[in-house]
């Protein structure tokens, strides 16, 4: 099945809309840039945005740990 022939990626939108140092949401975790092109993304991009969120998350997760065990 075709990803663009699917019902439309929903956002992962959470509502608070704060953006980081990075221009990046603290909720949601999409650049500034991807939420505000995320209503003219087809489903292909849509999931492709949901991948970088994830990398974000993995990154950001890494680095709590890395700084917890610097600290020790």
């Amino acid at each position: 099945m075709n990803v663009n022939t699917m019902a439309p990626v929903r956002s992962p939108c959470t509502g608070v809309c704060a953006l980081d140092e990075q221009d990046v949401c603290i909720a949601c975790r999409r650049t500034a840039t991807e939420i505000g092109e995320w209503g003219v993304l087809d489903n292909e991009q849509r999931l492709a945005v949901y991948d970088r969120i994830a990398e974000r998350l993995r990154a950001e997760k890494l680095a709590r740990e890395q700084a917890q065990s610097d600290a020790e």
